[in-house]
C-alpha cells in the first residue's frame, strides 16, 4: 500500500500558511507519495482532496485534474474518493533503470483558478527481476601447464533491481580443480573470477563442466545460472594485451547508422593459432547489443542504429581479446554522446477556455500550457511568444508552464474569433521552433444598442393611399449576436389632433415595415411626426430611437371651385353688362376659381369653351378675365352666353365650367326689359330649334364667305386702278392729307358691305338682314353731298364737278375714355389701351369706318340712346354710378371716303334730332333690335 511522507513538520507549516494567507503552492510543493512498482491498476497512492484541503466532491466542481509531463499517464484521480490512484502497471526499471531513487513528478491543475500543485511520487523497487547472465554458456580455455592460483575472469550477471533486490553473490558448483573469487568494482559491481586450484592434465580430462549461479538479496531471493566449459589446451605462453586499458570516444548523436566509432587493438606474442586474437563484448546489456557492433577480427566498434542523446548520453562497456588457445584479456570502452539540437520544442496545452465573454476584465486566464524540449543545455532552453497585435500576453507559472491571460478588454464586435499562434523556440544553433494554434471565441454580451443608419427619416406618401399599404421600411442593426442582436420595432405613444398615433400608422415589430391604417388626406393634415424605437432582446434590453417625418403629398383629387360668378339662389339669371361702346380689351367680368389642392395641382388656367358669338370675347389664360376681343357692333345680339372652363394642371387634369351671361347695354330701359325676359328655356323643342339655327348659320357663313371673296377680287381691281390714277397725278393730286380718315396717306375706295344674323333665345324666328351695298360711283361736292340713308339702305352720291372745299376733318372725340374705376369686372387689371387713339393700320381703319357709319346713322335717329340723357347703367352692383353714357364717343363727324374728293358730313339737322331722308330704314332696324 502506498504511503505518504513529508519532510519536516509540514502540517505545522500548512497551518502557518493558512494564517498568513499564502498560496497553496507554498505548502503543496513538498507533497511526496510513495508506491511500489507492479501494483494493480487503480491502487491507492495518496489522498489528494485531503492534502489540498478540499472535499472529494469539490474536485469535479473546481476542475481538478492531473497534468503529467511524461508521455504515459501513470496516475489518475478517483472523483468519488478524491484520491490519487495508479492508471496502469508501473515498472520501476523501465522508468528509472538502476537509479538509486525513482521519482515521478505529477502536477495537479485546479481549473477554476488555473493553479498548479506539483506532487512527487517515489516508485519503490520490488524483487521482480532475477539475475541473468549475458550468455548461457561461458567458454574458458586453460593451458595444462598453468600453475595453480591463476584467475580467469568470467562474465558477470545483471540484475535491473536495486538495493537488496539486486545481485548480491555468485556460487560455483562443487569441483576438485576450480574455486570462485568475487571482485567488487568502484561502482559496486561484482565480477566473478575462476581460480585454478589444482594443475590440469589434458590427458586426464580435456573438458571440465561447471555451473555458475548468481543470486540477489530479495525475499524470496531470485537467481540465474550460466554453464562454464573449461577446455584444457596445450601450452600458450602469452596472452593478448590491449594497446590501451580504456578506450574513450565522443560522438554527436546525429551520426549516421554504421559509423565507425573506434577500433580496439590487442597484441599476442604467440605464433600460429596461439597468436590469433579475436574480439568480443565482455560486459554489455542486451540493449547495447542492438545499438553497437564489434568486429571480432578487426576490433572496429560501429553503430547498428541511430544514437539519441535524450535516451542516453553515455555508454560504458567491456571488450575482451582472446587468442586461439583461449588466453584473454579485457578493456573498457567509454562512449560519450554529444547533444545535437535535433528536437523541436513541444507545446502541450494543459487547459483551454475556448470561449471567453467579452466583458471579462484584463488578467483573466485563458489557457495553461507546458513547454518542453528533449534536448539539453541551450538546446533545451525554450522561449514562447505570441503575436504582439493581440490583446493577450504570456505569464510564466511553475516549471515550464505558461499562462495565456487577457491584456486588454475584449470586444466581440471588433473581432469575434482570435486565432493565436504560440511559437516555442529553443536556444540551439540553428534554433528549432514549434507553432501551436489556439482559437479563442469571444462570447457576446449585450453591450451595444440597435443603431439606425440615419438620425432621421423623411417619408413622402401620396394622399388617398389604400388602407394597410406599406409606406416605409426602417432597419436598425445591432452589432451583437444571437438574442442580443434580435431587434424589435415599436412606435412611441403620441397623439395627433387628439387621436393616438397608433390609429394612423402601425409597424411590424419584426421587419420594421410601416403600414398606413387609414387613407390620408392632404387637405386635412400634411405631415406626421413619429418616433420609432428599436429594442434588442438582451438582458437587460437596449434600445434607440429615430424620428420619422411622414409628409402627405398632394394629388389632384379636387376639381376647381368657381367662386365668381355665383348663380343667384332666387332662381334669376346673373348677368354681366357690357356697353356697346366698349373697346377691344374691355374688361367685362372676371371668373374667380380656387382649387383645394396645392402646387401644380392648384395652378388654374381659363379658356373659353363655348360662346354664342365666337370671336367677340376672350378669356385670360391665367387671370380668368373676360374681355372683349373686338368692338361691339349693332348686329351683335343683346344677350351673349359664354361657357368658361377652368382647368388645373394635375395629372390627370380636373376642370369645372361656368356659364357667363353678358348683356350688351345700349339702352338702360330696353336692357332692363330684355333682362326681365331672359329666362332659361328648356324642353325638347328648344334643342330641335338649336339644331336648325346651327344649320342656318353654317349655310349663311358659306354664302358670306363666297360673297366676301368676290368683293375682295373687285376691291383689288379698283385699288389697282386707283394706284394708276395716283401715278398719273390726276384727280387726287391736290387733295390734302388731313382729309383722310384715321390714317394719313390711305387712299382707297370704301365699299361697305354688311350682313347681320340675329338669333334670339326667346323667339322661334330668326332675323336675317342683307343690307344693300354702297358704291361711291360718283363724286359730288362736299357742300351738296350728304348722307341720305342709313347703313341698311344704299347711299347715292351725286357727282360734284366743283372744287372740293378745304374743310378739315374733325378730330376724334377724346372724351371716349374709361378710367380704371369705370371699367366693369372683378379685377382692376385692364390690358386695353387707355388713350382712346384710333387704329393705325388699314384693316382696323376699314373696320372702324364701318362701325362709324352704323353708329352715325343711329346717332342721327331720335330714338338712339347714344346721345340720350345722363342715365346710368346700374344693372349690377359692380358698376359705379359714374359710368354713364356720356362717355360714349360721338361719331357724328365728317367722314372722308378714300379714293374720291367727296366728304360725308352729318347734317346739322341730324344733330338737332331731325330725321333725314332715307332714315326710315335705320328706324326700322332699331325697332327690330329693341324687339329682339
Amino acid at each position: 500500500m502506498a504511503t505518504r511522507r513529508r519532510g519536516g513538520n509540514y502540517r505545522g507549516f500548512l497551518l502557518l500558511s493558512v494564517f498568513l494567507g499564502t498560496l497553496w503552492e507554498a505548502w503543496a510543493g513538498h507533497i511526496l507519495y510513495s508506491v511500489t512498482e507492479e501494483i494493480d491498476k487503480g491502487s491507492f497512492v495518496g489522498d489528494i482532496a485531503k492534502d489540498l484541503g478540499l472535499e472529494p466532491r469539490e474536485l469535479a466542481e473546481r476542475g481538478v485534474r492531473i497534468v503529467s509531463r511524461g508521455r504515459t499517464q501513470l496516475f489518475s484521480l478517483n472523483p468519488r474518493s478524491g484520491s490519487l490512484v495508479t492508471a496502469d502497471r508501473i515498472d520501476r526499471e523501465e522508468l528509472c533503470a538502476q537509479s538509486p531513487r525513482c521519482l515521478v513528478n505529477v502536477n495537479i491543475l485546479m481549473e477554476d483558478k488555473m493553479n498548479l500543485y506539483p506532487i512527487e511520487v517515489e516508485i519503490m523497487d520490488i524483487n521482480d527481476n532475477a539475475p541473468k547472465f549475458l550468455v548461457e554458456e561461458i567458454n574458458v580455455k586453460i593451458m595444462e601447464t598453468t600453475a595453480p592460483g591463476l584467475r580467469f575472469p568470467l562474465n558477470e550477471a545483471g540484475d535491473p533491481d536495486v538495493g537488496t533486490n539486486s545481485l548480491q553473490r555468485y556460487q560455483l558448483s562443487p569441483n576438485r580443480h576450480f574455486s570462485l573469487v568475487v571482485q567488487s568494482g568502484d561502482d559496486g559491481t561484482k565480477y566473478p573470477e575462476l581460480v585454478l586450484e589444482r594443475v590440469l592434465d589434458r590427458e586426464e580430462e580435456r573438458v571440465h563442466h561447471l555451473v555458475l549461479t548468481a543470486s540477489d538479496g530479495g525475499d524470496p531471493p531470485r537467481s540465474g545460472t550460466a554453464r562454464i566449459q573449461v577446455t584444457v589446451v596445450d601450452v600458450n605462453d602469452h596472452a593478448p594485451v590491449f594497446s590501451l586499458p580504456q578506450y574513450q570516444v565522443t560522438v554527436p548523436e546525429n551520426v549516421p547508422v554504421g559509423t565507425k566509432l573506434l577500433t580496439v587493438n590487442a597484441i599476442d606474442l604467440d605464433e600460429g593459432v596461439n597468436g590469433e586474437v579475436t574480439y568480443s563484448f565482455r560486459k554489455i546489456t542486451p540493449k547495447l547489443l542492438q545499438i553497437f557492433h564489434l568486429n571480432s577480427l578487426t576490433g572496429e566498434l560501429s553503430t547498428l542504429e541511430g544514437l539519441d542523446y535524450e535516451e542516453s548520453g553515455f555508454y560504458e562497456m567491456e571488450v575482451q581479446a582472446q587468442d586461439g588457445p583461449g588466453s584473454l584479456t579485457k578493456a573498457k570502452v567509454l562512449i560519450t554522446i554529444l547533444d545535437v539540437n535535433d528536437n523541436a520544442p513541444e507545446v502541450t496545452v494543459t487547459s483551454l477556455s475556448s470561449t471567453v465573454p467579452e466583458d471579462k476584465p484584463p488578467g483573466t486566464v485563458i489557457a495553461l500550457f507546458y513547454l518542453q524540449d528533449r534536448d539539453s543545455g541551450k538546446n533545451g532552453e525554450v522561449t514562447c511568444t505570441i503575436p504582439e497585435n493581440m490583446p493577450f500576453k504570456l505569464e510564466r507559472s511553475i516549471d515550464n508552464y505558461y499562462r495565456l491571460i487577457t491584456a486588454k478588454n475584449l470586444d466581440r464586435e471588433k473581432l469575434s474569433v482570435y486565432n493565436i499562434t504560440l511559437k516555442a523556440t529553443d536556444g540551439g544553433t540553428p534554433p528549432l521552433s514549434t507553432e501551436t494554434h489556439i482559437s479563442i471565441h469571444v462570447a457576446d454580451t449585450n453591450d451595444n444598442p440597435p443603431t439606425f443608419p440615419h438620425s432621421s427619416y423623411s417619408v413622402y406618401l401620396p394622399e388617398n393611399n389604400p388602407r394597410g399599404a406599406s409606406i416605409f421600411l426602417v432597419t436598425a442593426r445591432d452589432p451583437d449576436s444571437d438574442k442580443n442582436a434580435q431587434v424589435t420595432y415599436s412606435l412611441a405613444e403620441d397623439t395627433i389632433q387628439g387621436v393616438p398615433v397608433s390609429s394612423y400608422v402601425s409597424i411590424n415589430s419584426d421587419t420594421g415595415v410601416l403600414y398606413a391604417l387609414r387613407s390620408f388626406d392632404y387637405e386635412q393634415f400634411r405631415s406626421l411626426q413619429l418616433i420609432v424605437t428599436a429594442s434588442d432582446s438582451g438582458d437587460p434590453p437596449l434600445s434607440s430611437n429615430v424620428s420619422l417625418s411622414l409628409f402627405v403629398m398632394d394629388q389632384n383629387d379636387n376639381a376647381p371651385e368657381i367662386l365668381y360668378p355665383i348663380l343667384p339662389t332666387d332662381g334669376s339669371t346673373g348677368v354681366e353688362l357690357a356697353p356697346r361702346s366698349a373697346e377691344p380689351g374691355y374688361l367685362v367680368t372676371k371668373v374667380v376659381a380656387v382649387d383645394r389642392d396645392s402646387g401644380q395641382n392648384a395652378w388654374l388656367s381659363y379658356r373659353l369653351l363655348k360662346a354664342s358669338e365666337p370671336g367677340l370675347f376672350l378669356v385670360g389664360l391665367h387671370t380668368g378675365e373676360v374681355r372683349t376681343a373686338r368692338a361691339l357692333l349693332d348686329r351683335d345680339a343683346l344677350k351673349q352666353s359664354l361657357v368658361v372652363a377652368v382647368q388645373d394642371h394635375g395629372q390627370p387634369p380636373l376642370s369645372a365650367t361656368v356659364t357667363v351671361t353678358v348683356a350688351v347695354a345700349d339702352s338702360i330701359p330696353g336692357v332692363l326689359a330684355d333682362l326681365d325676359s331672359l329666362e332659361p328655356s328648356a324642353g325638347p323643342y328648344d334643342s330641335g330649334l338649336t339644331l336648325y339655327l346651327v344649320v342656318a348659320v353654317a349655310v349663311v357663313s358659306c354664302i358670306f364667305l363666297a360673297f366676301v371673296m368676290v368683293l375682295l377680287a373687285l376691291r383689288l381691281g379698283r385699288w389697282h386702278k386707283s394706284r394708276l390714277l395716283h401715278a398719273s397725278g390726276h384727280v387726287l393730286a391736290g387733295v390734302p392729307t388731313s382729309n383722310f380718315l384715321g390714317v394719313d396717306g390711305v387712299q382707297a375706295f370704301l365699299q361697305t358691305y354688311s350682313h347681320e344674323v340675329s338669333l334670339t333665345a326667346d323667339s322661334r324666328k330668326s332675323h336675317l338682314i342683307f343690307p344693300q351695298p354702297n358704291y361711291a360711283d360718283t363724286l359730288i361736292s362736299q357742300q351738296s353731298c350728304e348722307k341720305n340713308d342709313s347703313l341698311l339702305t344704299s347711299i347715292d352720291f351725286h357727282e360734284c364737278k366743283d372744287e372740293a372745299p378745304s374743310i378739315q376733318q374733325a378730330p376724334p372725340n377724346t372724351d371716349w375714355r374709361f378710367s380704371q374705376a369705370q371699367r366693369p369686372g372683378t379685377s382692376g387689371s385692364q390690358n386695353g389701351d387707355d388713350t382712346g387713339t384710333w387704329p393705325n393700320n388699314q384693316f382696323d381703319t376699314e373696320m372702324l369706318q364701318a362701325m362709324i357709319l352704323a353708329s352715325a346713322s343711329e346717332a342721327a335717329d331720335g330714338s338712339s340712346t347714344l346721345g340720350g340723357g345722363a342715365g346710368t347703367m346700374g344693372l349690377s352692383a359692380r358698376y359705379g354710378p359714374q359710368f354713364t353714357l356720356q362717355h360714349v364717343p360721338d361719331y357724328r363727324q365728317n367722314v372722308y371716303i378714300p379714293g374720291s374728293n367727296a366728304t360725308l358730313t352729318n347734317a346739322a339737322g341730324k344733330r338737332d334730332g331731325k330725321t333725314p331722308a332715307g332714315g326710315n330704314g335705320n328706324k326700322k332696324k332699331s325697332g327690330k333690335k329693341e324687339k329682339k
